[in-house]
């Protein structure tokens, strides 16, 4: 499961290569043949997240190659370059996504607060109603069948081509459907102006299937354009566009013409970047039956969580009104941004690395410990800090009507814990070669997000965001437990792990929030002397947060003090 993808989208998988004797990955060459060549965009453009093939291991991760574009399209290749640490290369791929990641973070930051003082809650909202479909169809037509096509060894361009076609037909028939459909959502959301913005939206998801193979064909060859040159030039689009047309007057059709742009954008640059064409292999059903059974559990997944998305949305919009759907909308994008950078820049990484030490089980249950550590750690205060002054920090940015939205942010600080934890698990039983796993996690997030959120609606933002967050909590720890048949880690050293993170931010948390709510009331002053106040209410709670979990954990910080050292 994850967020809200306008910011996040779905976690990215690269190429599983086993390790083998120099024979061994010779016949495989043989049978994969060569991916096809790509352009880079410079020096550093082999992105380490996506995983080499090595042939011998060292203490720190099996060896693979250092990236050398001459050679980095030949999986075989690869096998054969000068070895280096999987560490420094994992370390150095998290590095470029979260230059990528960042900067797309930033970007949606500063467009969020500038339309949000330039375009009404009831205009956002009209927008979120009319793409609420077109979000949800962009699973199929951005097909799962690309991330098997990025696990494939064999018949690559046979594949690609299969993917390509049956992602393009079905964006096609999705659009058609999405056009026919537009006048219902109309009546659902008793607006007029929703089903025009549906109507016209359509489109946009021929123009997302088109970017599916060139997306895994990048993957594949291991770049790193897609973190740092496609989702920024997406984002910049998007902000540029839709902020201009805002300031001229156009209302929810600068939204509209801002996504159709960045969409445009993001498919040309994925096409030029990832120099793969069609008709380069041959359409082949018995293969796309092949994909299509390690795509499917993806897809179940994908499918659930953009259903309940659309749940959310026609709930909030029905019930609350398109006011408050704008709220919605901003609120949790806003609570969204700084975990789904954290969990983008990991699980980009994560895949290759656990792919890589699976078949090791005493490396893979420390890689998954490790890693494990790091998300909570990062996520943990991130999340904690939001639901201490999330309401005034979003006031004081957007103004009170936006307040609704500040109040979703605090609501939702749960959300980031759970995902912090469905998003190693899954890793880590993708890694594993066992992607079904990733359906109990589904599962439990559908049976109880959608009926927390009928019960605690009432309450309005905010029980829809305590609604989220226990959904989003008890997903997670259902991937703790499936993820532990494959990666067998013990109840202790879970506990271990993540109890004095999870212990220091609600310590921090609880102070920060009465030191807001009883003393300062940072959203009752000036823009300049509130966020002033906020900034003391989150020193304190970083200085709190540090010194309980010295108190507490001592050796929890010790990773971080050593790469701050390195650094």
């Amino acid at each position: 499961m994850v967020g809200d993808s306008g910011i996040a989208g779905h976690t990215d998988l690269a190429p599983a290569v086993t390790e083998r004797p120099d024979e061994s990955a010779q016949d495989e060459r043989s049978r994969a043949g060569p991916l096809p060549s790509v352009r880079h965009a410079g020096p550093d453009s082999a992105d380490p997240s996506s995983r080499s093939g090595g042939t011998h291991a060292a203490a720190d991760g099996p060896q693979v190659g250092d990236g050398c574009a001459e050679d980095r399209s030949d999986p075989g290749a690869v096998a054969q370059r000068q070895p280096s640490g999987l560490s420094a290369v994992l370390r150095r791929g998290a590095v470029m996504s979260a230059a990528g990641v960042g900067a797309v973070q930033v970007i949606a930051l500063v467009q969020t607060l500038v339309l949000a003082h330039l375009l009404s809650p009831a205009e956002v909202g009209v927008f979120a109603a009319g793409t609420v479909l077109t979000t949800f169809v962009m699973v199929f037509s951005h097909s799962s069948l690309s991330h098997a096509l990025i696990q494939r060894r064999t018949e690559i361009e046979d594949a690609a081509e299969t993917v390509f076609r049956v992602t393009l037909g079905s964006g096609v028939v999705l659009a058609g459907m999405l056009l026919a459909s537009a006048p219902v959502l109309s009546r659902v959301f008793h607006d007029p102006q929703v089903g025009s913005v549906a109507a016209v939206c359509s489109g946009t998801v021929v123009l997302t299937s088109l970017m599916a193979v060139p997306d895994a064909m990048m993957q594949r060859a291991l770049q790193f354009e897609r973190r740092v040159i496609v989702d920024p030039a997406n984002a910049v689009a998007f902000a540029t566009v839709s902020i201009s047309l805002a300031v001229a007057g156009f209302g929810v059709w600068a939204l509209v013409a801002g996504y159709y742009v960045s969409v445009l954008v993001a498919a040309t640059a994925a096409w030029w970047l990832s120099g793969w064409r069609p008709r380069r292999g041959r359409f082949s059903v018995p293969l796309w039956r092949e994909l299509a059974v390690f795509a499917f559990p993806l897809l179940l997944e994908s499918v659930v969580e953009r259903a309940l998305e659309a749940v959310e949305v026609m709930l909030v919009g029905q019930r609350l009104q398109t006011s408050a759907l704008g709220n919605y909308r901003n609120g949790r994008r806003l609570a969204f941004l700084p975990v789904t950078a954290i969990i983008q820049i990991c699980s980009y990484v994560l895949f290759p690395a656990f792919a890589q030490i699976s078949g090791e089980p005493e490396r893979f249950e420390r890689g998954f410990l490790r890693a494990m550590g790091w998300m909570w750690l990062a996520v943990v205060p991130a999340s904690a800090l939001l639901g201490a002054i999330g309401e005034p920090v979003v006031v004081l940015l957007l103004g009170n009507e936006w307040r609704g939205a500040g109040v979703l942010v605090e609501s939702m600080a749960g959300v980031g814990i759970g995902f912090a934890l469905m998003s190693v698990c899954a890793e880590a039983c993708k890694g594993a070669g066992r992607p079904q796993l990733i359906n109990w996690m589904t599962g439990i997030g559908a049976l109880t997000a959608v009926p927390l959120i009928l019960i605690l609606l009432p309450h309005g933002l905010f029980g829809v965001g305590v609604a989220l967050s226990v959904s989003a909590i008890l997903t997670g720890l259902t991937g703790l437990l499936v993820s532990r048949s494959v990666v067998h880690v013990s109840h202790g050293e879970l506990a271990h792990c993540l109890l004095p993170p999870a212990l220091a931010g609600v310590c921090a948390a609880v102070a920060a929030g009465l030191l807001e709510r009883l003393l300062l009331h940072a959203s009752e002053k000036s823009v300049v002397l509130g966020l002033g106040l906020v900034g003391l209410e989150a020193l304190v709670f970083v200085a709190l947060f540090t010194a309980v979990l010295q108190a507490i954990s001592p050796t929890t910080l010790t990773p971080l003090r050593s790469a701050v050292r390195r650094s």
